[in-house]
């Protein structure tokens, strides 16, 4: 890949993880202003030893930065070498994430990485003459491979099937799904139209990051890494200051665990239409809940702005999480993960 190149070492990199527990996939992200004698961010190249790591440069709203993904033991670090070269080369088979507006499946939204995947609903969807929908809703699509599938299985559009990788048996309908947002006003949910707009701020390999807007409403900001099964999701409201609510779909025989101390909304049932179990997980910051709550067919915590949180999914079937008591405790762990982040020092060589 860089042939031909002379490669200078120009600094190395020590990640530090303060946690009494492995975080494995965890994203180094390094602000460009940390690498000012370093050059263009898309010519740095980040080596594991001898071993040259994927690395992906972000620049959203103005904010540039360097990531690489790596897996850090228990109170332990690693060390990592920047060396300058030619422009990076992305190879298709470096891609974990993918997102894009599907034109051809009524305006929806798609976006995965290798654990989980999702949608969200366009336009088109609301005047479809066979079933119309409108709804904000954030929908699951159930994954049993780390292969990115949006686009196969839009092409075959079979997926509401299990054919080895999973499907998309969960029915988000009208409700608020795994996730969906909507604003609280005199206690009752106030909810958007479908989304009118899409804009993919970053593509991968290792981070996809996409708004989509919601006339009158606002707009929907969603960050999803690589190996990770919750996605970020920023609500940007175009005129209201007050409480919103985020929340998960009701669905029958589902067991729903709260824990409010820690910021999280957990639902664990049967998958209708396939096999096994699947979990939807919110997590808040604890300080911002106002309340939880059922309203309209969902369960709903009720926060102060910003509007920020993760919504997370995981499947029994999926081989990550045998069961609730699992990912329960890798909730648990993934909270402790975003009040606690890596500890990244930057050395000039």
């Amino acid at each position: 890949m860089l042939a031909g190149h002379i490669l200078l070492a120009v600094a190395s990199v020590v990640v530090h993880n303060d946690l009494p527990f492995a975080r494995a996939s965890e994203t180094v992200e390094i602000p460009s202003s940390r690498l000012t004698a370093l050059g263009d961010l898309n010519a740095i190249h980040v080596f594991d030893g001898d071993r040259e790591v994927v690395a992906q440069t972000i620049d959203v709203d103005g904010k540039r930065s360097l990531i690489f993904q790596t897996d850090v033991s228990a109170k332990g670090e690693r060390t990592f070498t920047l060396k300058d070269g030619a422009p990076r080369k992305v190879r298709k088979e470096d891609f974990r994430v993918y997102g894009r507006f599907v034109r051809e499946r009524f305006d929806d939204f798609a976006w995965e990485n290798d654990r989980v995947a999702h949608r969200m609903y366009g336009a088109a969807l609301e005047t479809w003459q066979k079933e119309p929908l409108t709804s904000s809703a954030v929908d699951v699509w159930l994954k049993r491979t780390r292969r990115l599938v949006i686009n196969d299985w839009y092409l075959v559009d079979d997926y509401h099937r299990d054919n080895g990788e999973g499907g998309d048996f969960y029915s988000a309908g009208a409700s608020r799904g795994c996730g969906g947002v909507g604003i609280w006003r005199d206690g009752a949910l106030v909810v958007s139209k479908n989304f009118r707009n899409s804009r993919v701020l970053a593509a991968g390999p290792i981070r996809l990051v996409f708004d989509l807007e919601y006339p009158g409403f606002g707009t929907t900001r969603v960050t999803l890494d690589a190996g990770q099964n919750f996605n970020r999701f920023e609500q940007h409201f175009a005129d209201w200051n007050g409480t919103y609510a985020a929340g998960i779909k009701d669905f029958k025989d589902t067991d729903v665990r709260t824990e409010r101390a820690a910021g999280t909304l957990r639902a664990w049932g049967p998958v209708v239409g396939g096999t096994g179990h699947f979990a939807c997980t919110l997590v808040f910051d604890p300080k911002t809940i106002e309340q939880i709550t059922d309203r309209d067919g969902n369960h709903l915590v009720v926060a102060r702005q910003p509007a920020m949180y993760y919504a997370g999914t995981a499947w029994d079937q999926s081989g990550d999480f045998a069961n609730v008591a699992e990912w329960d405790r890798y909730v648990e762990q993934w909270t402790q993960r975003t009040h606690t982040p890596l500890r990244v020092e930057v050395k000039s060589e």
